[in-house]
């Protein structure tokens, strides 16, 4: 299917960068929306490539937002949704979280059936917190649970309203297609926290992405401080982004019959990241903190068929963080 065109929503991202970069590379045209001309110009010069070009989408949540740009581009046969809020820090979780994930989600959608009878499949970058249990962290998870939160939970706190902004927007395609019964196909990658470097080093200046912001934020803590900071208590587990991507084509590639698929590598938490970043980068003369304190994720997660069906050899957690790290501080001149 390389000479398909594919339409990434949300262009700008950090797995959308790296999805646009890994399709060019395997000789797809590539229609990316973003949302205003001067982040689709600087986009269209990053990348520099004649199989790229962009659309603009001020808003997703407004209805008919994707006719326009669809309508532009016949040739378009695959769609991949990536555009979602990724913060837990906003005025209002409901209308700043949950319903922008609700809303571009069914918009997509509709515009595609309505607009676009040639586009064969629909990707949509969703995430692992669409299969946890919020009431149960023991439960099991897997490619079929699903998040128990309701909509009332959801609006409680920013983490809460990033998991029911992906379960309610994933449950909201289902339901789509349930009723609807589209020609198109609808797959999902679920990812669990994602760390890796930006596809261009000037995205790697100052504030990262929410997610890279757990291996930034430890080169804060230098030794010496008069006001030591100590070692934040983050766990989970990860997966570089450049796997993420590649997640994304092989569901391009071959169906997934259904497989909601989990992308994920290996457990960490904040410690961890440290001895990796010591480790590796001596001369940031960072606190040790307690290098043997690396307990992990405590989830009960069985992505067996997710890893039989993407085949992949996943990039380490070492890898991952001196890759991000490298990146960060060249560009940011910290040595």
């Amino acid at each position: 299917m390389g000479n398909s065109s594919v339409f990434v929503s949300g262009a700008t991202g950090f797995i959308a960068q790296h999805v646009i970069k890994q399709l060019i590379e395997k000789g797809y045209k590539v229609v990316g929306s973003v949302r205003t001309e001067a982040k689709g110009q600087n986009i269209q010069k990053n990348f520099g490539s004649e199989n790229f070009k962009y659309e603009i989408v001020e808003d997703l949540e407004t209805v008919g937002a994707f006719d326009k740009a669809l309508k532009n581009h016949p040739e378009v046969t695959i769609f991949m949704h990536t555009a979602s809020p990724v913060t837990w820090s906003v005025q209002d979780n409901e209308k700043d979280i949950i319903l922008p994930a609700i809303n571009g989600t069914v918009n997509a959608l509709k515009a595609i059936n309505a607009t676009s009878p040639q586009i064969e499949k629909v990707i949509i970058t969703s995430s692992i917190v669409t299969q946890f249990s919020f009431s149960n962290r023991s439960a099991l998870t897997n490619e079929n649970s699903w998040n128990d939160i309701t909509y009332d939970q959801a609006k409680e706190t920013g983490s809460a309203a990033y998991h029911g902004s992906k379960t309610f927007a994933e449950k909201a395609a289902v339901e789509f297609v349930e009723k609807e019964k589209p020609s198109f196909s609808v797959s999902t990658v679920h990812p669990v926290f994602v760390f890796g470097p930006q596809v261009f080093d000037s995205e790697a200046k100052g504030q990262l992405n929410v997610t890279n912001t757990f291996i930034s934020d430890l080169l804060n803590l230098k030794k010496g401080q008069s006001d030591e900071t100590p070692v934040p208590k983050i766990m989970g587990s990860f997966v570089d982004v450049r796997d993420v991507a590649k997640a994304h084509l092989i569901e391009i590639e071959k169906p997934t019959n259904g497989l909601r698929v989990i992308a994920q590598c290996e457990d960490f938490n904040s410690q961890k990241l440290l001895n990796i970043i010591n480790d590796n980068f001596p001369a940031l003369n960072l606190v040790k903190g307690d290098p043997s304190s690396t307990s992990i994720s405590d989830r009960n997660v069985d992505d067996s068929k997710s890893r039989e069906y993407l085949g992949l050899q996943y990039i380490s957690l070492e890898a991952s963080v001196v890759d991000t790290v490298q990146q960060y501080v060249t560009v940011n001149k910290l040595l």
